[in-house]
């Protein structure tokens, strides 16, 4: 894994010095001895623009470095090159980090970018739709989260606990808009899923010492 990791981060300089030994041996000697090394040379090339190097991210994300995995995303400088799907997780990953950083008109924007290629799976559209609907009540645009959130929940969400911040959003949404029975629905829907994510867990707390006491 280790060196598959190497390859990936330096691809790009072993394959052009790969196609610049492959000159070197069709000189001095023929264009047969020098096809493997232009024919590896043309795929690792081929490999840094198509796929990017995005599996490196991966680590730096575990281990919660977010400037080492901005750093792989800031290699990347051809991003229209990108296989389609490893596109859109490039321009949505874009958009987590902006999100991170309170870049919020950067991150709507990345986010929607990533949207429209389409996600390699429904889960992760239904993540990236659920980011939106959050961001556009950082925005107070509470019609378009709504909007988002539903298609988010329709979609499906990789884990409980998307889907529990999901229903507890949706539960301030209807609180908002004084739709009490709705928002004592997606709350008792919050709290089968048992989050344990410090932040909900907190949040759901809050809302606990009131909701019971509120009509619907």
């Amino acid at each position: 894994m280790k060196f598959y990791n190497l390859l990936i981060k330096y691809r790009l300089w072993i394959g052009i010095v790969l196609l610049a030994l492959g000159v070197y041996v069709n000189y001095v000697s023929s264009f047969w001895p020098s096809f493997p090394l232009y024919f590896i040379g043309v795929i690792l090339i081929a490999g840094h623009f198509f796929f990017g190097p995005l599996r490196l991210i991966q680590e730096y994300m575990e281990n919660g470095d977010m400037e080492g995995a901005e750093k792989i995303i800031n290699s990347i400088h051809f991003p229209n090159l990108l296989y389609k799907p490893i596109r859109s997780v490039y321009f949505t990953l874009k958009g987590n980090i902006a999100m991170m950083k309170q870049d919020f008109d950067g991150a709507e924007k990345m986010m929607k970018k990533g949207l429209d290629l389409g996600m390699p799976m429904k889960e992760a559209e239904g993540a990236s739709l659920l980011q939106m609907g959050m961001l556009a009540m950082q925005k107070n645009d509470l019609k378009q989260a709504e909007g988002y959130i539903r298609q988010a929940l329709r979609k499906g969400l990789p884990d409980k606990e998307n889907e529990a911040a999901a229903y507890l959003q949706m539960c301030s949404l209807m609180m908002n808009k004084r739709e009490f029975r709705a928002a004592k629905d997606f709350f008792r829907k919050c709290k089968a899923l048992k989050p344990t994510t410090p932040q909900l867990v907190e949040q759901i707390k809050q809302i606990e010492k009131y909701i019971s006491r509120i009509p619907g």
